[in-house]
Order: C-alpha cells, then structure tokens, then sequence
C-alpha cells in the first residue's frame, strides 16, 4: 500500500471517528457537531483534507 493511500485512509478514519464517537469529545462540542452546517462542513473536509494531508506530508510520501 503506498504512503499516499495510507495518509488518505488515516485521514478519513479520523474524520470519521470524530463524527461518530462524539462522546470522546468536550460536551460542549457536541452541540456544535450535530448541528446541520456542521454536518455538511464536515462532508466538504471529508474531501478537501486528504489532499491538505498529502500536501503536508509530500516529503514523507516521496521516501
């Protein structure tokens, strides 16, 4: 599995985790989490973060 793939993946079970495990998180966050802008900012960094990770971990991708 390449390094680029990885840090994709890792990303998207992070996001997801956050979303789903809501109750790790500070309560007053949780508020702010379900709320329905929320919900569709989250989808909008579901697709944009992975690139901002490769970006930022293009040195380590390339080894």
């Amino acid at each position: 599995m390449s390094k680029a793939v990885l840090a994709v993946v890792g990303t998207w079970l992070l996001l997801s985790a956050v979303i789903a495990f809501p109750a790790l998180l500070p309560a007053r966050w949780e508020y702010y989490l379900i709320s329905p802008a929320s919900v569709g900012l989250w989808l909008i960094t579901m697709l944009v973060s992975p690139f901002v990770v490769c970006w930022r971990l293009r040195r380590w991708i390339a080894r």
